[in-house]
């Protein structure tokens, strides 16, 4: 079974927090880890909002880039971003969720979708996929 990690689950991995451990737990209990292309940038994006001190953003930095070199990482092509479209015109998420959903919905099946946003959670079960959250 491949294990989707989006950009929620990715930071929850790295930093600590409650939902640390569901990540944890699951990247334990498979091998192949996927996520979009998109969700290294959205990731750094949070670093300022996660902390003010330079010294910790760095730290939290460093763990994602270790972390993202052990995960299969999904294209963000035409494809992906025609989906993704899709997806946003059926489906109450914005463009940014979509993509994540539309790269995992080009895995095989089964997937396991990791996120804990609350706004991907039903159209992530619309698309078949098992959904790891708190």
């Amino acid at each position: 079974m491949t294990l989707y990690l989006d950009t929620s689950a990715l930071v929850a991995a790295v930093i600590d927090g409650r939902n640390r451990n569901v990540v944890l737990d699951a990247l334990d209990a498979h091998t192949d880890w996927c996520t979009s292309a998109l969700a290294l940038a959205e990731s750094l994006a949070l670093l300022p909002r996660l902390t003010d001190e330079p010294v910790l953003q760095n730290d939290v930095e460093d763990s994602l880039r270790l972390l993202w070199d052990r995960v299969a990482v999904v294209p963000v092509d035409q494809a992906c971003l025609d989906r993704a479209a899709h997806i946003a015109r059926e489906q109450p998420v914005h463009i940014a969720d979509a993509i994540h959903l539309a790269a995992a919905d080009r895995l095989p099946r089964p997937v396991q979708f990791v996120t804990f946003d609350p706004a991907q959670i039903p159209v992530a079960l619309s698309l078949g996929f098992d959904v790891i959250s708190s």
